[in-house]
């Protein structure tokens, strides 16, 4: 399966905005972006940023897409998936996103990070409605139940991120019970639920040329 395996530093940096993919590291001044916020490489410095309609999209794109974690081929797929569904495909492209495994798993703060997040699926320590699943991209649906394994309840990833989870900064559409280690995703968000980074009809104009 082929995967992003450079530092993750280089993608926030690349945009020149952080995209939160090192858990508590992006909220101390240890952050790249807060010493060194240009693009990585020799020239990052001297390079200048274009203004195109076309480069302003594509970096948009971009920008998503690696908060996510995805690749070009999984990122496309969703948008024509969104496009397929009735309503704003804009709108119908965050819910997908949001309604991943690994997004769910880190917006309830049992992972510090998206990666983690798929890490800890990969690595079987959750249940979806009591079945063991290690897929990251399995869409959840409302009135599904993550459930974090018994043997699995030890591992400090879990306790020092619900350390870091504070009760309002659960989003409205899951529920967490941080004494089992139980989230419910209620409902799929509506757009101006969602906390998001990028502007989706951006990404829309693009794939429509």
């Amino acid at each position: 399966m082929a995967r992003y395996t450079d530092a993750n530093c280089k993608l926030c940096r690349r945009e020149r905005q952080k995209l939160f993919l090192k858990g508590l590291k992006c909220f101390t001044d240890k952050c790249p972006i807060e010493t060194r916020n240009y693009p990585p490489g020799q020239h990052g410095q001297s390079r200048k940023p274009r203004v195109t309609d076309y480069a302003i999209q594509l970096r948009e794109k971009q920008k998503i897409r690696k908060t996510y974690g995805l690749l070009e081929k999984q990122f496309r797929s969703y948008f024509t998936e969104a496009a397929r569904r009735r309503g704003v495909t804009g709108e119908n492209l965050v819910k997908i996103l949001e309604s991943r495994f690994d997004n769910t798993l880190y917006r309830l703060g049992l992972a510090p990070s998206r990666k983690a997040a798929r890490q800890l699926i990969l690595h079987k320590h959750l249940t979806l409605n009591g079945k063991v699943v290690n897929i990251p991209s399995v869409i959840i649906k409302s009135g599904d139940v993550i459930r974090v394994r018994e043997k699995s309840k030890k591992l400090g990833v879990f306790h020092d991120s619900m350390k870091r989870m504070k009760d309002n900064m659960l989003p409205s559409w899951l529920s967490l019970d941080k004494a089992n280690m139980i989230g419910t995703f209620l409902n799929v968000p509506e757009r101006s639920e969602v906390n998001f980074i990028g502007n989706e009809q951006l990404v829309v104009e693009l794939y429509s040329k």
